[in-house]
């Protein structure tokens, strides 16, 4: 089998001022939590905060290129958020393999623990993914 349980991939990144803003351009979330200093000062954050969305974004990375990868196609994703990632926090996302099912068309169906820690090893998201992996064939006319 190519995946066993336990199989874990991580990526990690930077939240930035830059993809707050490019994810605010490509989905329109204009909360000003996100996106206007004074008022996030006055909130229970104290600052701004990125969107959950776009942190939880970082699974599909793992998922999309680590593990499973290349081929890799989401039937679902539950999320719960657990603390604010603020503008300059290092988040790591992880998928582990929870459950391995072959199917008998081809491919696999993962169930993955996917979670977010930030620099201090705090979950800032936790849930569960579904993900079909079926085999990249190449470019398709």
């Amino acid at each position: 089998m190519k995946f066993q349980v336990g199989d874990k991939a991580s990526y990690t990144q930077t939240i930035s001022e830059a993809h707050v803003a490019l994810f605010v351009g490509a989905v329109g979330d204009t909360n000003p939590l996100h996106v206007d200093e004074a008022y996030a000062q006055g909130s229970r954050f104290g600052r701004r905060i990125a969107q959950g969305i776009l942190v939880a974004g970082l699974i599909s990375t793992v998922i999309g290129t680590k593990l499973p990868g290349t081929g890799a196609i989401y039937l679902s994703q539950n999320l719960r958020f657990l603390k604010p990632t603020y503008l300059g926090d290092t988040i790591t996302a992880t998928a582990i393999v929870k459950a391995v099912r072959e199917r008998e068309k081809g491919g696999f169906v993962l169930t993955l623990d996917t979670f977010c820690e930030n620099q201090r090893g705090e979950r800032v998201i936790e849930g569960e993914a579904v993900v079909l992996y079926e085999e990249p064939t190449g470019a398709r006319p």
